[in-house]
């Protein structure tokens, strides 16, 4: 069976792995994201060499990708691969086909392609991470936009009497500090807690918690009920490393069922959604990656 080199750039480190056609793993590691794009084509031939007999190399990374082309309009946080031919140029150093693709659009090609989205045709994908990523699917098929940037909800705008106010924006409201911002009112005091220590508490009964939470879960559920309003969907896949927490599906769940029953007694023209939570997590950007390589033309 043919292996594949697959590697998610990150902002701080890339992971890779060496996968087969069936996304199964046969090895993982991480390294420290390079500081230029000269050491980053370096450090992908590093872990390209690293193996012998390989198929092919497929990439994450953030930022606006045409992965047809192989060619990369921004690069998220990195800034150093903007309006760049970077299959071209990487090329030059390995010897194999190599695909890119935007980081949350592989993330929805591994639930396209092998996990919650596997048969369904119509739907959104929600990454809850430090910002929000998301992604369309439309007809079983990874939406890319006309300027590669479908489904970027960070941007969304919650504010509309100052939306000049980036704090406003959707990935802060709900991002991961959002979250901490949320709890931290529920509280009433400014205490520091990661995304675990919050569901720690909250899993042990801590309600002032489980309101910030709930006042969270809330303001998802209404944009979902926003996109879904304009794109008519089957499901919405909530990913991220929060979502594996059982808590936070049901406190949505719950808000949408709520916000959404209200609308209906007027004959909101919405269909109501199915919500899951994504299958792969921490692997999502590498299984979507060999997905998206296995299935380019």
């Amino acid at each position: 069976m043919k292996k594949y080199v697959v590697c998610d750039i990150g902002g701080s480190s890339i992971k890779y792995g060496l996968l087969d056609e069936e996304h199964h793993f046969y090895d993982k590691g991480k390294i420290d994201t390079p500081k230029s794009l000269g050491e980053l084509y370096q450090a992908l031939t590093s872990i390209y060499q690293h193996y012998e007999d390989v198929a092919g190399v497929a990439l994450s990374m953030p930022g606006a990708i045409d992965p047809e082309r192989g060619y990369t309009y921004t690069s998220g946080a990195l800034g150093y691969y903007n309006n760049t031919e970077f299959v071209k140029e990487l090329s030059a150093y390995i010897p194999v086909p190599i695909t890119i693709g935007n980081d949350a659009k592989c993330a929805a090609n591994a639930e396209v392609g092998y996990g919650a989205l596997k048969d369904v045709d119509d739907a959104y994908v929600i990454v809850l991470g430090t910002g929000i990523g998301g992604c369309l699917v439309m007809n079983h098929k990874v939406v890319p936009g006309k300027h590669f940037a479908s489904g970027e909800v960070s941007n969304l705008i919650t504010d509309y009497h100052d939306p000049k106010n980036m704090k406003e924006l959707w990935a802060m409201r709900c991002g991961i500090y959002g979250l901490l911002k949320h709890v931290q009112e529920a509280l009433g005091e400014e205490v520091e807690l990661s995304g675990i220590e919050i569901f720690d508490r909250a899993n042990n009964g801590d309600e002032k918690v489980i309101a910030g939470i709930d006042a969270f879960a809330r303001e998802v559920a209404i944009q979902i009920i926003n996109i879904n309003t304009i794109v008519d969907l089957e499901c919405v896949a909530i990913g991220g490393g929060i979502s594996v927490q059982p808590l936070l599906l049901e406190l949505i769940q719950k808000n949408y069922d709520d916000i959404y029953s209200y609308y209906q007694q007027y004959a909101f023209p919405c269909a109501k959604v199915e919500l899951v939570t994504c299958q792969f997590n921490n692997d999502a950007n590498l299984i979507g990656a060999l997905y998206q390589h296995l299935t380019s033309k």
